[in-house]
């Protein structure tokens, strides 16, 4: 596999870097990993100082803002992926549940998650497509606009 055939080859050519991880507001875990299965808790966009965004979809925040802070989630995903696994290159994504804080009239939700799924594939090639939901809540917690768990998977070693 080639640098830019790497998943952190991957990212350096779509100019990301994965986030630092921040602690959990609450008495969980970021993950629990299963045999080879990761299971990811619920993450939700934030700044680079760690503060949450905030906002409804639909009302004070746009669709394209939404997609871009669930891309962010996505990174924020593979941090945590990373750490489990000591790295990408073995990461498999089975499925995202994406939930959108959106306006009553707001129908674009699997747009919005689209941001994170179209991130995972760009950094992970055919290992990121993955089974997904993408539905709306009339809020979240802390007010921010999207919230996304994961299920993922650690390939055998030696798998290419």
């Amino acid at each position: 596999m080639s640098t830019t055939e790497s998943p952190v080859g991957r990212l350096k050519a779509l100019g990301l870097e994965l986030p630092r991880e921040f602690s959990p507001g609450g008495n969980y875990i970021p993950y629990r990993r299963c045999g080879d299965v990761l299971y990811f808790s619920g993450q939700g966009p934030r700044t680079a100082s760690g503060a949450w965004i905030t906002g409804t979809v639909g009302e004070d925040v746009t669709v394209e803002q939404a997609y871009e802070q669930a891309r962010d989630i996505g990174l924020a995903l593979l941090a945590a992926a990373d750490k489990a696994a000591g790295g990408l290159e073995r990461i498999e994504v089975v499925k995202i549940f994406g939930m959108v804080r959106a306006s009553g009239d707001f129908a674009r939700h699997a747009e919005v998650v689209n941001g994170c799924s179209d991130l995972l594939v760009s950094v992970l090639g055919d290992r990121g497509k993955h089974a997904r939901s993408a539905v709306g809540m009339g809020s979240l917690p802390n007010g921010m606009t999207v919230e996304i768990e994961g299920i993922m998977r650690i390939l055998p070693e030696g798998t290419s």
